[in-house]
């Protein structure tokens, strides 16, 4: 009996050191893919970086998602055909400082750009993969503040906010959800701006993603924990919160990966209306926010 319990415990200490090998291989194997996923999309980003600045319109169109849209500077909004109808005006030059992340069937490219427009932008490309290639599905361009730029006041608090009952977005959006994973998000989306409301800063936290920055016309990046410490910051002064109210959005989900395209408007003006594309991610069953990266749309020039 002391014989088979022995080689019974060697067989299991055996089964442990294979089972151990084998979950380290599939984890090695897993890392191999994502890489791979992330050369694939940065060589499509680049080709298609090249198409545009070449006014390759036919090269261009293969690599846009039907659903593509642009987003200059400005909050200009080119939809896929305006877009490549106007490749000279959009052309940006080559990007830098370049990173790739890729959430399940959705990819998120950022980095610096010089615009046609001549000014010096921080840029969200975000890709998704489609009938197993990947497609552009948006890009977006937003001016940040420059490195010696003292922190701005937020203008979304303060004593001439209103409360209000935050009706668009906490509890109602202008968006007609369509499958399963598509509500877990906006309920996500709404836990997120409930929680802002709410100076519930443990809560905003749980849905937000640890790599998460938010980029703003004429701001600093803001990466998750000093948006957490501003929260805690809005609660011991007692501020007064108003959110952006969502105009227009639209909804792309691929596997564990989101991209979340919309268009705020805030009330009484406290800041220019603005257009936002954030990314999500699913992990552990939960829907993140990885990216929010908003746009202020300015007035046309006369």
């Amino acid at each position: 009996m002391p014989g088979a319990r022995r080689r019974a415990a060697q067989r299991f200490w055996l089964s442990a050191v294979v089972a151990g090998a084998l979950i380290a291989v599939l984890a090695e194997v897993r890392a191999q893919l994502a890489s791979g996923e992330d050369v694939g999309v940065l060589a499509t980003h680049q080709t298609l970086g090249e198409a545009v600045r070449g006014g390759d319109r036919s090269a261009a169109r293969r690599l846009l998602s039907l659903q593509f849209s642009y987003i200059d500077e400005n909050g200009k909004l080119y939809e896929r055909k305006a877009f490549l109808d106007e490749l000279k005006t959009v052309a940006a030059t080559p990007a830098t400082d370049v990173a790739v992340k890729v959430y399940g069937g959705v990819a998120m490219v950022t980095g610096k750009r010089r615009s046609a427009q001549d000014g010096d932008a921080f840029f969200l490309d975000i890709w998704a993969k489609q009938k197993g290639n990947w497609r552009a599905l948006s890009m977006q361009d937003v001016v940040l503040a420059a490195p010696d730029t003292p922190p701005a006041s937020n203008p979304e608090t303060g004593p001439a906010a209103k409360p209000g009952e935050c009706k668009n977005p906490c509890q109602t959006i202008p968006y007609r959800v369509r499958w399963s994973a598509e509500q877990d998000i906006v309920n996500a989306f709404q836990a997120i701006e409930k929680s802002n409301i709410a100076h519930d800063a443990e809560e905003w936290s749980k849905h937000v993603a640890d790599e998460f920055v938010l980029y703003r016309s004429g701001r600093a990046p803001i990466p998750k924990a000093e948006r957490i410490a501003a929260i805690e910051r809005q609660k011991k002064d007692s501020a007064v919160v108003t959110l952006g109210e969502v105009e227009t959005m639209r909804l792309s989900v691929y596997g564990d990966g989101a991209a979340m395209i919309a268009t705020h408007v805030v009330p009484d003006n406290l800041r220019p209306s603005y257009r936002a594309a954030r990314v999500w991610v699913k992990r552990n069953g939960q829907w993140q926010m990885a990216i929010s990266v908003q746009t202020e749309i300015k007035a046309p020039q006369p």
